[in-house]
């Protein structure tokens, strides 16, 4: 596994004319191609290896659940502990898990490229800790059940306002990975950056009131998740980033 960076596009990624030619839509990282395979792996076990009980165990043991932490930690088992990260491997159907896939090739590829596969797993398991608290934190002791990928995804939305939007407009996921690193405050100066966030809150917040989007329940869309992982990626993404630019 190489956790080394891509600090350059490939030599072919130039056309002779000095244009960028078209890169193949599933040109990704393979550590995003492996993260793809163990979550279809996961899910297939889940639906159509295991009894029916044995589902509702997996379930129980991989899922993020807020009531967990009402209780005394030393009266319980361990799923307190993975669950926060274990929750974000489980997911409800195949519309499900193909939306976080089409979005973490989208979103994800860019963070890969510029952190490496080693910086990224570690931010997979925080971002995911981040998203399912901060749903704790709007449902502190409810008995409801968080899975899938939605807050990882949405973090790696959020470092990718960060640096992947050309201050010229657009987004490049080719080669997005390359450009400096943009400040907070200066990603907001950013045109695209704004109406790419403004849109993506009030999606958010269109799920939060009750509206479903694309079909699905508002009820089934854990949208503080998404928040809260879109918080981190945006906020902390520096933490992560070994390119040691100037921010702009």
């Amino acid at each position: 596994m190489d956790d080394r960076p891509d600090m350059a596009p490939d030599d072919d990624a130039f056309a002779q004319n000095g244009r960028r030619e078209r890169q193949p839509v599933f040109n990704m990282p393979g550590i995003l191609v492996a993260s793809m395979v163990l979550l279809a792996a996961l899910y297939i076990v889940q639906e159509y290896v295991l009894s029916a009980d044995a589902r509702a165990e997996f379930i129980v043991t991989l899922a993020f659940t807020p009531i967990r932490y009402i209780f005394p930690l030393s009266e319980q088992g361990y799923e307190w502990l993975w669950t926060p990260v274990t929750y974000s491997l489980l997911h409800g159907s195949v519309e499900h898990i193909a939306f976080n896939a089409l979005w973490l090739a989208a979103f994800g590829t860019p963070v890969v490229r510029r952190i490496g596969a080693v910086r990224y797993l570690i931010f997979w398991i925080l971002s995911a800790a981040a998203a399912a608290f901060f749903h704790a934190g709007l449902h502190w002791g409810e008995e409801t059940l968080l899975i899938g990928a939605s807050g990882v995804v949405s973090a790696l939305m959020g470092a990718s306002c960060r640096f992947a939007f050309p201050n010229g407009g657009g987004y490049d996921r080719t080669h997005g990975h390359l450009y400096p690193r943009q400040s907070i405050l200066g990603a907001f100066s950013n045109r695209t950056v704004v109406i790419f966030t403004a849109m993506w809150f009030l999606g958010n917040i269109l799920v939060a009131v009750g509206l479903p989007l694309i079909g699905s329940n508002a009820g089934d869309i854990a949208w503080d998740a998404h928040i809260g992982g879109f918080l981190f990626g945006f906020l902390l993404f520096a933490l992560f980033d070994p390119i040691r630019y100037r921010e702009l």
